[in-house]
């Protein structure tokens, strides 16, 4: 019998350690290409709950894995309306073995102000809020949600950011509801990730492992 900490099935990488995340790494190279070539794997959650964190570290143990983050292709007037953009600019190259090539919007600015060019590698992370959306899930290999309740992980976004984008983070907070209260990502994720002293802890997700 093999020993192990409830609810972390054998072979699957726990408590977060860089061979933790290279585990997990292995998995997701392993699965079928979900675009074209690639196998595009979402790393969703609430605002602050640590998705950058996480998809920096685990493009690393893939080996430089590229990142679209989706704060990069939402803006001002379309914080959730950007699935179009992403399906046309990202989705629809990889889909043919091309590069994709998106927006890159300023946020101080607010205005689309350079491009970005995405080669079609044999992993890309998608990560922000909504990237596991109903919209995406079709073009997706994996999804991951960071596991830390709203109200946490807003908290630790607000403190982040500081008291000048109270205003910004009062109508993020109204409208990552509404999404996720019309869209739901996390029943549909097949692998759930909680910060962990050290590093991550992955768990099995409602939609079952990949």
């Amino acid at each position: 019998m093999v020993s192990r900490s409830p609810g972390v099935p054998v072979g699957v990488p726990s408590p977060a350690s860089p061979a933790g995340l290279g585990g997990l790494a292995r998995r997701l190279r392993a699965l079928p290409p979900s675009c074209g070539p690639v196998r595009l794997v979402a790393v969703d959650g609430h605002a602050g709950s640590g998705k950058s964190t996480l998809a920096g570290r685990l493009a690393e143990a893939l080996g430089g894995a590229p990142v679209l983050h989706l704060d990069d292709v939402a803006s001002h007037d379309a914080l959730f309306a950007w699935a179009d953009r992403v399906l046309e600019q990202v989705v629809a190259p990889f889909s043919r073995g091309e590069p994709a090539r998106h927006g890159v919007y300023d946020w101080v600015r607010r205005a689309f102000r350079e491009e970005r060019v995405l080669p079609p590698a044999p992993v890309v992370l998608v990560e922000g809020v909504g990237a596991g959306r109903r919209a995406l899930r079709p073009h997706l290999a994996c999804l991951l949600w960071m596991e830390l309740p709203a109200g946490e992980a807003w908290a630790r976004g607000r403190r982040r950011d500081g008291p000048g984008l109270a205003d910004f983070w009062d109508g993020w907070e109204r409208a990552e509801h509404r999404h996720f209260t019309a869209d739901p990502s996390r029943p549909y994720a097949n692998w759930l990730v909680r910060q962990h002293p050290g590093g991550h802890l992955v768990l099995p997700g409602p939609a079952g492992p990949r």
